[in-house]
């Protein structure tokens, strides 16, 4: 691709391909674009940088001279500007391929991964480094608070990568974490998700010994030593490898841990930190950034000033208001384990609180029936829990769907009080016609969940109070 200049993005306005095709745009490079729905800020942020815009996907959108176009992961089969790439016999390529040869290769390139907490463990890493002057280049998925936006490239010699392990695009099922040259690897965790395109834990397993097979000798990985997947990976990598948890036979071990409601602290190799999070999981988070961070040349003063000065991610654990004593809480776990996460986390936070979730299924793995009991266990740890209706339905076969009226009953059947409510609004109108001062109500999705956030507290200030408690499913 070296000697290729002009490029077109067929699904421009998402954060990475609005990220990648700005910096390709200041290098030098013609760049245009196309994406089902252009608007503020990205579209915006890329005019002003001088990149042509079209809304809709056609395929008179493709420059007659472009010499690569970019597919995002988005985009399937169908999609006019995939079929005219195709039909035209022009040169493409997914983001990642584009990533690895213009901004990765030559890079010292962290890699964060894992089942949970790579988008918290990969904003810490990230910030550690810019935090002690290295200006790192980094690839997030999510907003983390301290950076600004979540992809930056940048002349340093470090780049942050969230490593995920969905596939690359529609003509290259691999993960997209083995596009990206890694000298360092973090495995948090793996546990079975992205069902729509993992038919079993041993087949995310097999992408993870992928990935390790491809750090160099001289590179690192550090994974999760409490997690038997994480061992059962690394068994036989040819990359050094080293342990971190609480575990005896870890090589790094977590020790001292001690939680407030505002912060955790713990040591880690002789040091003390600390970090103004919550919950286990964002200690082992902050671990493995120290961890990381260390490998980079980090020392521990460092270290311990960025995460105490770390601000943690837009919707991990986001209070999003506050009306009368009662205090709505935005956050994006989906999976089972991170739901028991994010329960625990809020609990630890507003120790005493009545704590509600309010949880729409709508990752493709929770719309199935994979979890169909693990999601009731997990949800059964609030003390109230809504399930919402299942969006696009229609997406899933019958025989593979959730059961969300089941899954309120099981909820039930497992401690806590489960409802099955449709509807934004009937879901306002039952928080407000309960909800008490001092309660917590954590929202729990991964998408935008029609701005229920906003509609509750400003459902919930002349209703709130009232004293009355919720019935069982």
């Amino acid at each position: 691709m070296s000697d290729k200049t002009r490029f077109h993005f067929t699904g421009i306005c998402g954060t990475a391909m609005g990220a990648v095709a700005a910096a390709m745009k200041q290098r030098g490079f013609t760049v245009s674009g196309s994406d089902a729905s252009v608007y503020p800020p990205m579209s915006d942020f890329l005019r002003s940088r001088g990149i042509t815009l079209s809304e809709g996907y056609r395929e008179e959108n493709i420059p007659a001279d472009t010499d690569v176009v970019i597919i995002g992961n988005a985009i399937s089969r169908g999609n006019p500007e995939a079929e005219a790439a195709l039909e035209r016999k022009l040169l493409y390529h997914s983001l990642p391929e584009v990533m690895k040869e213009f901004f990765l290769r030559g890079k010292r390139n962290l890699v964060v991964t894992g089942t949970h907490g790579k988008t918290t463990t990969a904003s810490m890493l990230a910030w550690l480094l810019r935090h002690a002057g290295r200006d790192p280049g980094f690839m997030i998925g999510g907003l983390p608070n301290n950076l600004g936006c979540g992809a930056h490239f940048s002349e340093s010699a470090f780049n942050v990568l969230e490593g995920d392990e969905y596939d690359t695009a529609f003509f290259d099922k691999r993960s997209k974490f083995l596009h990206y040259l890694p000298e360092c690897v973090v495995i948090n965790n793996i546990e079975f998700d992205h069902a729509d395109i993992f038919n079993s834990l041993a087949e995310i397993k097999l992408s993870f010994r992928r990935l390790l097979n491809i750090v160099p000798r001289g590179g690192r990985a550090f994974i999760n030593g409490d997690d038997p997947s994480c061992l059962e990976v690394a068994v036989g990598a040819p990359c050094p490898v080293t342990t971190l948890g609480v575990g005896a036979a870890c090589d790094l071990r977590l020790e001292n841990l001690k939680y407030e409601s505002d912060r955790s602290s713990f040591t880690l190799a002789g040091a003390a930190y600390s970090v103004r999070m919550t919950g286990e999981f964002n200690v082992r988070n902050a671990a493995m950034a120290a961890a990381a961070a260390t490998f980079a040349g980090l020392d521990a003063a460092e270290i311990r000033a960025g995460l105490e000065a770390f601000d943690g991610v837009a919707r991990r654990q986001e209070l999003r208001g506050e009306v009368n004593g009662i205090k709505v809480i935005d956050d994006f776990a989906h999976h089972p384990t991170a739901i028991g996460f994010a329960v625990q986390s809020v609990r630890q936070s507003y120790p005493g609180s009545r704590v509600w979730v309010l949880f729409e299924p709508r990752s493709n793995t929770t719309r199935r029936a994979v979890f169909q009991h693990e999601l009731a266990a997990a949800l059964a740890t609030a003390d109230v829990a809504i399930v919402a209706a299942i969006p696009d339905l229609h997406k899933i076969p019958e025989n593979d769907r959730l059961d969300p009226e089941q899954l309120a009953a099981d909820i039930t059947r497992h401690g806590g009080q489960g409802w099955y409510v449709t509807g934004i609004e009937a879901i306002v109108h039952k928080v407000t016609a309960s909800a008490r001062p001092g309660d917590v109500i954590a929202v729990l999705t991964n998408g935008g969940f029609g701005g229920i956030h906003q509609k509750l507290l400003a459902a919930l200030e002349p209703e709130c109070g009232n004293g009355s408690t919720l019935k069982p499913y």
